[in-house]
């Protein structure tokens, strides 16, 4: 191969961090050069000796195609004839000492199902997409103003086969997957699905959060096309694609990225600051170019070549703060003394702008679960620049409270007003997910408190007050339902609880919320506004109920919520109201159809000159133990 691909453009750009279409230079590519077909190899690594690939196109012979190096910044390349797509290869690295590395491809499309741990040869040029109606849609809008309520699914345990000795785990592929939850995920309402583990792992037990293949798409449910076949399909039936992302840290696996030539190429070399003790891992080199290159071109690949609609940032707070899960002696602090990691916040800057700025209507959302200031704060105000945070402080008051006996949430009421001090601060996602029902603390029916029965109660009143509540919302797979069982990916869902009332009826209610949600304005539009929520009355402490308002931007079809934690019923119960107008009940969560017991309700209530609340007007409405009432006005 005389002529070089990899040219001086390329090193330049690379060599700036800025090279954003890396993934079509790096990696593996089928081609023509010089009318042969075959692939076309490059990797970075630029402390090696020497490279060559290895592969079941040259019976994985070390010295069969040995690669070439391009300019000073150590990329190497070749061009293998009648390669082709489909084999298995890997890059042997020569190291300065005389070692040999057996390294999977960083930028590899396509990974050897575990344990195998070759890449593959893929051709990811060629799918032919049929969402142009999505994606020019997607690029009008505003996703934070918009209804944005996801299903966080872990594709491997949501709905299993019978296993087989092809298929020992039963995994869905792809398509399958496809297929299934876009029937489930309209049928309940949900406006976008976000997808763990899509990334290649090598162990099914970290989730995917311990990523070997950050540029392939898992081979556990298929191949790089039927990934975006599963994107396609989704967009298609209108519903938005997450993905989980993790930069903040990769395994040490031996064909994996660390040591990747024998010296530290994509973490620090100091391991104060190039590992992780408690996870046992890797942290990325934030301030090498190359390395951030890798990173910010991985998230442009998702998005722009797989049409995803956004990634949900794992552990952002890891590595803003460089003594995160530290002791002393274990980190290194900034030029300035500190404990922040000057390079990943510029890194975050880098990062939000490119994606957002050219891919409109996409979403950047942090995992942040620290008071970090303006996470989603715009670069001009020195903020992170990412679209939306998870919301971790509410979570964790509000499952405080939701645990409770009853008797005590008179004593922690404010774990439930609290949120609404900062809920301005930044734009947020209030999020109940996997990391809520896993380690013993639970699944979500099982952390209510009461008898049977009573769990069902409390968790609709408190799966109503979260749709209240400014921000956008999550829910892990299985909550809908009352999964009972803590979950676990060797095992899919509880489907066969769906047969008995109780759970069935749960669904129901969350649907009825998930299709509430999306129809009234009042409860996404004006999530980063302050005229948007409005508290009724906030310290009914003894009767733990909350009554609040959500405004839509026309000042039409406002919503009234109320709601009651307590098992008593309260007959004699009077809302304030803002206006003398008629109050149109549209959620009653005692109804029969949700397992409730309370006969059928009036649906209009119109406001008397009655002072309650602090307000002129009220009217009556006999409230049910647990009951959650919502009107329209």
């Amino acid at each position: 191969m005389e002529k070089v691909i990899f040219g001086e453009l390329d090193q330049y750009l690379f060599g700036q961090g800025t090279h954003y279409d890396i993934y079509k230079k790096m990696g593996a590519h089928p081609m023509t050069l010089d009318g042969h077909k075959g692939v076309y190899f490059a990797v970075w690594a630029p402390n090696a000796k020497g490279v060559s690939v290895i592969g079941e196109f040259n019976d994985w012979e070390e010295d069969a195609d040995p690669m070439t190096k391009v300019g000073e910044i150590g990329v190497f390349e070749c061009f293998v004839p009648d390669a082709q797509v489909g084999q298995l290869y890997k890059f042997y690295i020569t190291t300065q000492d005389g070692e040999g590395l057996y390294k999977s491809d960083p930028y590899g499309n396509w990974a050897e199902l575990r344990p195998g741990t070759a890449s593959r040869i893929a051709d990811i040029s060629n799918f032919h997409w049929s969402d142009g109606i999505w994606m020019k849609n997607r690029a009008q809008h505003d996703p934070r103003d918009g209804a944005m309520s996801i299903y966080e699914v872990h594709p491997g345990s949501w709905m299993k086969h019978p296993a087989t000795e092809e298929n020992e785990k039963g995994f869905y592929t792809y398509k399958q997957f496809a297929h299934a939850l876009a029937d489930y995920v309209k049928k309940m309402g949900y406006t976008h699905v976000e997808l763990m583990g899509i990334a290649e792992h090598p162990f099914d037990g970290s989730w995917g959060y311990q990523v070997t293949g950050y540029y392939a798409p898992t081979s556990r449910y298929g191949s790089p096309a039927e990934f975006q076949y599963l994107v396609n399909y989704l967009h298609k039936n209108k519903i938005g694609v997450i993905l989980d992302w993790v930069p903040a840290h990769f395994p040490k696996d031996a064909h994996g990225l660390a040591m990747f030539d024998g010296t530290a190429v994509y973490e620090h070399a100091d391991p104060r600051q190039g590992e992780h003790p408690d996870w046992g891992t890797k942290i990325f080199n934030y301030g090498r170019n190359e390395v951030k290159n890798f990173l910010i071109g991985n998230a442009l690949y998702w998005v722009e070549h797989f049409h995803v609609d956004g990634l949900r940032v794992d552990a952002v707070a890891s590595m803003l703060y460089l003594d995160y899960g530290k002791q002393d002696g274990q980190w290194v602090a900034n030029k300035y003394g500190g404990n922040e990691n000057l390079e990943a916040i510029e890194f975050f800057k880098h990062l939000n702008t490119v994606v957002l700025g050219r891919n409109k209507g996409t979403v950047m959302i942090a995992e942040e679960s620290t008071a970090w200031p303006k996470v989603t704060g715009p670069v001009e105000e020195d903020g992170l620049n990412f679209s939306l945070k998870w919301n971790m402080g509410w979570m964790h008051d509000f499952l405080e409270y939701m645990k409770l006996d009853p008797y005590f949430r008179k004593y922690n009421h404010n774990k439930m007003t609290f949120s609404m001090t900062y809920a301005y601060s930044e734009n947020y996602i209030l999020v109940l997910s996997h990391d809520e029902v896993v380690h013993l603390k639970c699944s979500m029916l099982e952390k209510m408190p009461g008898y049977f029965d009573d769990k069902f109660e409390n968790l609709k009143a408190g799966y109503s007050f979260m749709f209240g509540h400014p921000g956008k919302k999550l829910l892990f797979m299985g909550q809908e339902f009352g999964q009972l069982r803590e979950w676990s990916e060797e095992r899919e869902l509880d489907w066969y609880l769906l047969r008995e009332e109780k759970h069935q009826k749960l669904q129901s209610y969350v649907s009825e919320l998930l299709m509430m949600y999306k129809k009234y304005p009042a409860l996404y539009a004006m999530d980063r506004n302050t005229e948007g929520f409005e508290w009724i009355n906030a310290d009914d402490a003894d009767r733990s109920i909350f009554s609040f308002v959500r405004k839509s931007p026309t000042g039409r079809n406002n919503l009234l919520f109320v709601c009651n934690f307590t098992p008593m019923a309260r007959p004699d119960y009077r809302v304030g109201v803002p206006k003398k107008k008629k109050y149109r009940l549209i959620l009653n969560s005692a109804d029969p159809k949700y397992g409730g017991k309370t006969t059928i309700r009036k649906t209009e209530y119109t406001a008397e000159k009655k002072p309650c609340d602090n307000r002129s007007y009220s009217f009556g409405y006999k409230l049910p133990p647990y009951g959650v009432a919502v009107f329209v006005y």
